[in-house]
């Protein structure tokens, strides 16, 4: 078993979403998840061919597998590209959906391209949502909206950017919600430049595993609204990360930064 651990969308070489990629292993699916969960990471991918010959990948969050990670895509591309430095462009799979990941590495960055997909029928109760994110009514602004490319988040406006630094959330009450709807998790943006958002993500049922950049929730809101983005997050976590959205048509490339960790860490990074 080879593994690469790698920082993705950080605004430095010292900040970013940690994610964990796995080349050549032989745990089965229950065993992933467990191996995951061990992982001072908030994302492990497994790269492995598949029978048709496809760089395959595998995603796991901690406490659950996933059928897309954005920021462990670009680590996979980062670890791809270092071995192959000739090479600008790459096509993987997901293991799940088997959802085509074109992945292009531009200026210093990794671009993954990705196109909006159908979200399940749902109408969000506005009240419900403010009670799950432990906030009065009136912080938020509109009503939330489910957008995907691939994992389907609910994005919820609030009013100011103070609210999204501040949020202490019910993360168990999302995570039933989510189950409940076939969502993963609610993305939480304010806008605070043109086309430029800050947000932070609940997906996950402890707080030291909040993602530090979800490009699956970037991704998303630029299919909402239908533009292109610049997304900051992390900062409140000491994981400053900004991503990049191209939106043309329902087509879309995220992107953003990734290196490699040099020094291993014995903690989790607060941060998939």
């Amino acid at each position: 078993m080879k593994m690469h651990r790698m920082l993705c969308f950080g605004r430095t070489d010292e900040s970013g979403n940690a994610a964990v990629v796995v080349e050549e292993s032989a745990l089965a699916k229950p065993e992933r998840l467990e191996f995951a969960g061990r992982q001072s990471a908030n994302a492990t991918v497994f790269m492995e061919a598949n029978a048709a010959g496809d760089i395959q990948l595998d995603y796991y969050y901690p406490h659950a597998r996933s059928p897309l990670c954005l920021h462990a895509t670009l680590a996979v591309g980062a670890v791809f590209f270092e071995r192959s430095p000739g090479t600008r462009r790459a096509r993987f799979v997901t293991s799940m959906h088997r959802q085509v990941l074109e992945v292009e590495r531009v200026d210093g960055g990794i671009f993954v391209g990705v196109t909006a997909q159908r979200c399940p029928p749902l109408v969000v109760d506005v009240a419900e949502a403010a009670q799950l994110l432990r906030v009065g009514r009136a912080e938020l602004r509109g009503v939330p909206r489910l957008a995907s490319v691939g994992s389907a988040k609910l994005l919820v406006a609030v009013s100011a950017p103070s609210v999204v630094a501040t949020l202490e959330p019910d993360l168990a009450g999302i995570a039933d919600w989510s189950r409940k709807h076939g969502v993963s998790g609610m993305y939480v943006y304010c806008r605070i430049g043109d086309g430029v958002y800050q947000g932070r993500n609940f997906n996950h049922l402890e707080r030291q595993f909040e993602d530090a950049a979800t490009g699956v929730a970037a991704g998303a809101l630029a299919v909402s609204l239908k533009r292109d983005v610049t997304v900051l997050q992390g900062d409140a976590l000491g994981q400053p990360c900004t991503i990049q959205v191209r939106y043309a048509h329902e087509a879309l490339q995220v992107g953003g930064r990734a290196v490699r960790v040099v020094h291993s860490r014995s903690r989790v990074c607060p941060s998939g």
